[in-house]
């Protein structure tokens, strides 16, 4: 359902955004892939061989007040038209109370998950309506949704802000044709999750399945959202998170 569309991916160099790559590029979908680290970028593409010629690369910051305009601009110079963008890119951030925690680390996380994700609409918006319509997913979380863990205040913040900037843009630009969703995945085997293992079985335990996503199954939810699969959804917070949000054993 998505072949011969074009789809543009933040924090495509790895993790999610990677895993979304790989399994938009298996489906005839255009790609243009976003990311800071262009070896990362790179050597994705050239493990997709096969798709090589529908994928090109933007090599930015999302912090970078000029990263949206810029990336859309790229990516209709590359493919003509932009139809669906997972707005992937996040980060922690420096991880401790509120009391203890500084304005920079404050900025710096409200800069990459909610400011860019403005900005990102502002830009991607007017992109899709030339197409006569579009897909925005947002990656949140279901911290600040559905649990708050200490010391995760700007991150809980940011991500639950994606889910109010969610709902808004819906219902501003459902009459054009742009459905926008917020994805919600649960704890994901990804490197912002680390490789502690003592950590990850605690993680993992937090689950009704009783372990942690792999990358791909939360691409696979991306995929729909992004998809004619997904036609009447729209201001959706949509959990994946195998039942991380009604598990309490």
């Amino acid at each position: 359902m998505l072949d011969g569309k074009t789809i543009l991916i933040t924090g495509a160099s790895s993790g999610i955004g990677a895993a979304a790559a790989r399994l938009l590029a298996d489906t005839g979908a255009n790609l243009m892939l976003a990311a800071r680290r262009e070896d990362r970028l790179n050597e994705l593409r050239s493990s997709l061989p096969h798709a090589s010629n529908r994928i090109a690369l933007f090599v930015g910051d999302v912090c970078d007040t000029t990263f949206s305009e810029a990336s859309v601009k790229a990516t209709l110079d590359a493919f003509g038209g932009l139809d669906g963008a997972f707005n992937n890119a996040g980060t922690l951030g420096e991880m401790g109370p509120v009391p203890n925690m500084s304005m920079e680390t404050w900025n710096h996380v409200v800069a990459t998950n909610l400011n860019s994700a403005f900005l990102a609409a502002k830009y991607q918006i007017p992109a899709m309506r030339e197409r006569g319509g579009g897909s925005i997913v947002f990656t949140s979380s279901f911290v600040g949704h559905t649990i708050g863990f200490p010391g995760m205040a700007a991150y809980a913040a940011t991500k639950a802000g994606l889910i109010g900037l969610t709902q808004v843009l819906a219902v501003e630009h459902g009459p054009e044709n742009i459905r926008v969703n917020a994805l919600l995945p649960g704890g994901t085997k990804t490197e912002m999750g680390g490789d502690d293992p003592a950590f990850r079985e605690y993680i993992a335990g937090l689950h009704a399945l009783k372990r942690m996503a792999e990358p791909e199954e939360i691409a696979k939810a991306a995929a729909f959202l992004l998809s004619d699969a997904s036609s009447f959804v729209t201001g959706s917070a949509m959990l994946c998170d195998g039942g991380n949000s009604i598990s309490k054993g």
